[in-house]
């Protein structure tokens, strides 16, 4: 369903790029949370001091609680993927957010966008097991004895394949879903109070769907960590 409107789609327009706007309105959005965040970390970086305001305590403490969240999985030795994987849920959640503005466009409701964020996800699963294996992280695919390998290495193969797929679709499905029932309601009923309960329930399914990418991606990275059996 069209968006019934995007800002930086018009704006492009504006610029003469427009059937460019219109052919990829994820990649525009995608820029604009990029520079965002890229704003918004600046700033918070300059504005840190020895004693915090109630902004920094309430963002110590939710980084904080996050990271040890994740160690608690992974162990204090995977304390050091916080800052990758902080960055992927900060991003993923941004990204879902932001459609709940009027204008804009999540990222995260267009495949090519969730799937690059899996691929990464996956790809470093892979580094991280070689990082800690080298190249004995290829047991992890052969099972515990040789004459298993021809059944066990094509399910491990698939199970990673099937990863990408479940983080990419898992992500794109949902928000496409909210995206497609606020059109709906745009349509239907005007452009301002009908949505409202809808916005309010996306507010929590994108904090939930980047949390799940989340949990997910450090559950892949604590299985690479891991001797395999």
């Amino acid at each position: 369903m069209e968006h019934p409107y995007l800002f930086l789609v018009k704006l492009f327009e504006a610029i003469g790029l427009g059937s460019f706007a219109h052919h990829y309105p994820h990649v525009i959005y995608s820029w604009f949370v990029m520079a965002l965040l890229i704003i918004a970390g600046s700033a918070a970086a300059k504005g840190v001091s020895m004693i915090p305001t109630k902004g920094q305590n309430f963002f110590e403490l939710l980084v904080s609680g996050l990271e040890e969240f994740m160690v608690t999985i992974t162990g204090d030795e995977g304390r050091w993927l916080f800052p990758i994987i902080a960055t992927v849920f900060i991003y993923i959640a941004v990204c879902n957010l932001i459609g709940l503005v009027p204008g804009f466009f999540p990222p995260t409701a267009n495949l090519n966008t969730t799937l690059s964020c899996a691929l990464v996800v996956v790809v470093f699963t892979h580094v991280i097991g070689v990082k800690y294996h080298g190249a004995g992280y290829i047991k992890h695919f052969m099972g515990p004895v040789w004459w298993m390998v021809p059944i066990i290495l094509p399910i491990e193969v698939i199970g990673h394949v099937a990863r990408i797929l479940s983080l990419s679709f898992r992500l794109f499905g949902n928000m496409m879903g909210h995206e497609l029932v606020l059109g709906i309601l745009f349509f239907l009923a005007g452009a301002f109070l009908a949505p409202l309960p809808i916005m309010a329930l996306g507010i929590f399914v994108a904090l939930v769907q980047a949390f799940v990418f989340f949990l997910l991606s450090v559950m892949y990275f604590t299985g690479a960590m891991e001797h395999a059996h």
